[in-house]
């Protein structure tokens, strides 16, 4: 197989597929974040994970069509969409690069946390801002000893006058030292949830610092940093919502998250799919193409089919969200688990199709199975995800 038939990996067939039952407006949208994906993203996908380059350009022409801020009010500078309609854009703009999406996804996440709990002076300072993505935003909740128990957090916020100072630190932080606006996470109560509020911590503050960069197996696109504070004073005025609310407000984000995770998961499945039926098509053993090994059409077959239940789920889940509904929680803990599960699965398989050449930069397959690999431990692991499911199942008996 010549390397040119994966190195000029093209999202233009993908959009085949992933619209089944949407709305008119719905495939518009889906069609322009294709578009986006292949001709802004995939073509510079490869050099952006060799070179670990944060495509900051890319992203504000993502803004440009409304990418910045899906689920934000409008009156701020948001495009006021749908939960369902945001995991489209998600999963289309993953087919181009799935891990500069991912961190669209936590950008989105944050300036959502912002427009909802804010007052009206931080969203109107902030929102704008993020919406156009002239500035971007890191979520803060782990720590070095706090992850999966996230409640147990240390970073403290002491209430000095009009100020919380804050001291502590974050670790494996999206776009940590890059980024312009930090939502953290610190402690201004006495232990468990109900301690933990939620402040807004501008780049450029006094006793704000970062970390060295991490050297990470996939998601190259976007560094990764330990956030540091030290004596490091924040305006109550930039508290989101009310002391103590953090917690509850830092898991209503991940609630999102976790669509949009999923929803990342899935276009680099769906891509990896197609490169696979592509690599099968061409390549040629004992005579013949893989296409006529029943085996491998079997394999294929399978892998379009967990595809297609994975996004069923995810879309349901991002319905149950929308709309408020009680089992909202425990189906997006489902979607994130079954999709980030199932879509590492299919790209793994994907890989294994392609035989030595996937194992090879100039192919494509292997970025997705990288990048792909960190959204079952990233937005709450799935073991954690399996707890929230079962609690709930145990909760109704």
């Amino acid at each position: 197989l010549p390397l040119t038939c994966s190195k000029q990996w093209s999202v233009n067939t993908v959009r085949r597929g992933p619209s089944t039952g949407l709305t008119d407006e719905q495939k518009e949208f889906q069609k322009v974040a294709f578009d986006f994906a292949a001709n802004e993203m995939a073509p510079h996908m490869a050099e952006w994970d060799q070179n670990e380059i944060f495509p900051v350009e890319t992203m504000r022409k993502a803004a440009q069509l409304g990418f910045g801020g899906i689920y934000v009010r409008p009156e701020v500078g948001g495009s006021g969409l749908s939960r369902l309609d945001t995991s489209i854009i998600f999963e289309a703009l993953s087919t181009g690069c799935t891990s500069t999406t991912a961190y669209i996804s936590i950008h989105n996440m944050c300036a959502w946390m912002i427009d909802t709990f804010g007052s009206n002076e931080l969203r109107e300072k902030f929102c704008p801002d993020l919406c156009s993505m002239e500035k971007f935003a890191s979520y803060c909740l782990t720590e070095p000893g706090s992850g999966s128990d996230a409640a147990s957090l240390l970073t403290s916020a002491k209430l000095q006058g009009d100020h919380y100072v804050l001291n502590g630190s974050k670790a494996f932080i999206s776009g940590g030292g890059d980024t312009d606006v930090y939502v953290v996470m610190c402690r201004t109560g006495g232990k468990g949830p109900k301690g933990i509020s939620c402040v807004v911590v501008e780049k450029g503050t006094p006793g704000l610092s970062f970390g060295k960069k991490e050297k990470k197996v996939g998601w190259n696109s976007q560094p990764t940093r330990a956030v540091i504070f030290e004596d490091c004073a924040v305006p109550v005025t930039n508290r989101l919502g009310s002391e103590g609310q953090g917690f509850n407000i830092a898991m209503k984000g991940l609630n999102g998250g976790r669509i949009n995770i999923a929803s990342c998961s899935l276009g680099a499945a769906h891509a990896s799919v197609l490169l696979a039926r592509d690599h099968i098509s061409v390549r040629k053993q004992f005579g013949e193409t893989l296409s006529n090994s029943q085996f491998l059409q079997f394999k294929l077959a399978e892998m379009a089919t967990r595809l297609v239940a994975s996004r069923l789920l995810v879309r349901q889940a991002a319905l149950a969200l929308q709309e408020d509904r009680p089992d909202a929680v425990s189906l997006c803990s489902m979607a994130k688990l079954f999709a980030t599960d199932e879509c590492f699965s299919i790209c793994n398989q994907a890989l294994q199709m392609h035989g030595g050449y996937g194992y090879l930069k100039d192919y494509a397959v292997q970025q997705f199975v990288r990048d792909i690999r960190v959204h079952q431990i990233l937005e709450g692991t799935n073991e954690v995800m399996r707890m929230i499911i079962a609690r709930d199942l145990l909760t109704e008996s």
